[in-house]
């Protein structure tokens, strides 16, 4: 069994990732209630837990166990979350984001980035088989996710900042809907 810094040894670009993140300058473009445009200011934690190694016959990854509660600014519950995991395949070079939102749907994203990146880009696609998206019957019918795009950059002074385009065809409009939530968090503690 591998020690904790052991583990941390074998993340490559996750390796920063591990502990726990708060941002408080979170902010969302989504569809509102008339399938117009609402725009959400929120607080938001991450919590990265280290894992692995998880051994795939030939591929070994290493990983993080990841959630995320997301709360609007001046209110008490949580307007979103999510759970899953974030995976290194050293020998691939690819970095993936296994994860759920409780409103039924799931994605895997996943690029290819370099061991010491300190910044990188994860997409799906609807009907990949690989890198893609799967939805419940109702938001694929009236919300349905097409792509998902993540760029995240970890920068020295202790940031964590990303910014994801999640693309929707509503249901009854022209053009894909680019819901964007992007956040600005820092290390609170360490797992």
């Amino acid at each position: 069994m591998l020690t904790h810094d052991e583990i941390i040894s074998k993340l490559g670009p996750l390796a920063r990732l591990a502990g726990v993140w708060e941002g408080e300058s979170g902010h969302d473009t989504a569809p509102s209630d008339d399938r117009g445009t609402e725009v959400n200011h929120y607080f938001e934690k991450m919590t990265f837990e280290p894992f692995g190694p998880v051994d795939n016959h030939e591929q070994q990854l290493f990983g993080l166990r990841y959630s995320t509660v997301a709360t609007r600014i001046g209110e008490t519950e949580p307007f979103h979350e999510e759970t899953g995991y974030w995976l290194w395949d050293a020998q691939a070079k690819q970095v993936m984001r296994c994860f759920l939102v409780p409103r039924g749907v799931s994605v895997i994203a996943g690029g290819t980035v370099e061991p010491t990146a300190r910044e990188f880009t994860l997409t799906a696609k609807l009907g990949s088989p690989t890198y893609g998206i799967c939805s419940n019957p109702f938001l694929d019918r009236e919300f349905q996710t097409v792509a998902y795009i993540l760029m995240v950059k970890v920068l020295d002074s202790g940031e964590l900042l990303y910014e994801q385009d999640t693309q929707i065809k509503v249901k009854g409009k022209p053009d894909i809907f680019h819901h964007i939530d992007k956040n600005a968090l820092r290390k609170t503690g360490l797992l």
